[in-house]
């Protein structure tokens, strides 16, 4: 490499690795704000978000940015730079066009806005005031109808905010992948409705000690292999995970005293997005490739963790006697009995505690609605009554507060419109990976079985994990898997799992 390609390589990188140190500290200020924060100083910090994030902005649009761009992607570089240059200069290049577009003023008004309704949505949800929360919610909705105009409409309008969280993924192709699940999904679930052998889940309807709730937590991430000299888990109204680098992935989940299972979940959801940040390679440290290449795949190692691995039977039969130790006298039932009833398929309201089956009518449920927003003009205000006809269309159930609707998911809040297909594409991507680690790991379920999860953790990371964002989503499927995305894979995991529970 030449000596003054050397140069302007460096200087790139410097700039990639101040935007990431701002990237860092932003996520730190919205962790504490969604952990604690006092609500008085919620403004002063959402504007202080806001500042951090347009030198990060200006810094990424800058002229000297294009310049270097331009340096980097000339002749002179051509096979010069390594394979993580390359994918560096690809990626930035990529932002750089999308968010030149944007004026810095707009883009800081538009983070204040949404650090602030975030905060505001929580409040909101509590009381189940949309009224309270719609005129924030206008606006984010308003201000993204404005970016999609800045940055020129794809095939169709949702379509540009679907490849920020899924590259390259359309409403065509998710049209087709989504009506042909329905297909399968809604017989499947009918049979269920009507089998006779129903799971008995009135066992779980008891009283659950927070702090019990925390110490089996924390033990369940510790068994998966969590860092916790590289992360922490808290509490918060929505459960999330949050990257600032590997060795800082911090999560949180969400205590109910009435419901053992939901913080459970949760946490082994959280935890499965943290495995894949905490595991990245070394060699993408202070860069923006060092973290998950989609929200597809990041949500398919949180669905398999949560799904695959912990409501399996044999993951039960090891730790359900722990998990008696820390509820005594509670759940006096047998292993089979509880991985029944934590299986229960039922239609439901919140999105976070349906099963695995009819969660993706609630992920359908959203994605159509998004599509209602930005492809034919849906507003804020029309969102409530839309919202409770598709759930009494899709889940024969009408939510009968906005507390349980509308307001129950914390995403358009943070104008994360285009998010929602992520889950089911994670679910996807979940089974095909899987099909292929049972092939190469035979004994898999035997090693859950014994508790034995870390050889699954080194797996995931060195098929997935460790390249965060070097490879885009098809790429690691069709490496990993040996063939482009299948949906044939969720519907035969489905299909097995639910025959075998109810007797069908």
């Amino acid at each position: 490499m030449s000596e003054q390609l050397t140069v302007t390589l460096q200087e790139f990188r410097e700039r990639i690795k101040q935007i990431k140190g701002y990237e860092e500290a932003i996520a730190l200020l919205h962790w504490d704000m969604r952990t604690g924060a006092p609500r008085k100083g919620i403004a002063s910090r959402s504007e202080a978000v806001g500042m951090l994030s347009a030198e990060a902005f200006k810094l990424s649009t800058s002229e000297r940015m294009g310049e270097l761009l331009e340096k980097l992607e000339g002749p002179a570089s051509s096979g010069e730079l390594s394979r993580i240059d390359q994918k560096l200069v690809e990626e930035t290049r990529k932002e750089y066009d999308r968010n030149q577009k944007i004026p810095p003023a707009m883009y800081q008004e538009y983070v204040v806005l949404t650090s602030q309704a975030e905060s505001y949505w929580e409040e909101a949800k509590d009381k189940g005031d949309y009224a309270g929360f719609e005129p924030y919610l206008d606006k984010i909705i308003d201000f993204n109808n404005r970016f999609i105009d800045l940055w020129g409409p794809k095939a169709t309008r949702y379509d540009t905010l679907l490849d920020m969280y899924e590259p390259d993924m359309t409403t065509a192709e998710l049209d087709r992948i989504f009506g042909g699940l329905r297909t399968k999904l809604v017989p499947l679930a009918a049979a269920i409705a009507d089998s006779p052998h129903q799971p008995d889940r009135s066992f779980l309807g008891q009283t659950y000690s927070i702090e019990a709730q925390k110490q089996f937590s924390l033990f369940i991430l510790q068994e998966m292999g969590y860092d916790f000299e590289a992360g922490r888990l808290d509490e918060s109204v929505h459960p999330f995970a949050t990257g600032l680098n590997p060795g800082d992935v911090r999560i949180t989940t969400r205590y109910l005293e009435d419901d053992v299972t939901s913080a459970l979940f949760g946490t082994i959801h959280e935890g499965g997005h943290a495995l894949y940040e905490q595991n990245i390679m070394k060699e993408l440290l202070y860069t923006t490739l060092c973290t998950g290449t989609s929200m597809g795949i990041h949500e398919s190692q949180s669905r398999f963790w949560e799904n695959v691995i912990g409501r399996s039977k044999p993951f039960w039969e090891r730790y359900f006697a722990d998990l008696q130790k820390h509820f005594p006298g509670q759940l006096d039932t047998d292993v089979d009995s509880f991985y029944r009833a934590i299986n229960v398929v039922q239609p439901s309201l919140i999105r976070i505690e349906a099963d695995e089956l009819t969660y993706n009518l609630h992920i359908i449920i959203r994605y159509e609605i998004e599509k209602m927003i930005f492809n034919e003009g849906a507003k804020a205000a029309d969102l409530p009554e839309i919202w409770n006809l598709k759930y009494k269309e899709y889940l024969g159930i009408t939510p009968p507060n906005n507390k349980d609707g509308v307001l129950q998911d914390v995403h358009w809040s943070g104008g994360a419109f285009g998010y929602f297909p992520s889950y089911s594409l994670g679910n996807m991507y979940a089974a095909q990976f899987t099909n292929t680690l049972e092939n190469e790991m035979p004994d898999l379920w035997d090693k859950v079985g014994k508790g034995d999860l870390l050889p699954v953790k080194a797996w995931l990371s060195d098929k997935i994990y460790k390249y965060g964002r070097l490879e885009t989503p098809s790429e690691i499927v069709k490496r990993v898997t040996g063939k482009p995305l299948d949906p044939s894979y969720l519907v035969s995991y489905l299909e097995t799992k639910y025959k075998e529970i109810y007797k069908l």
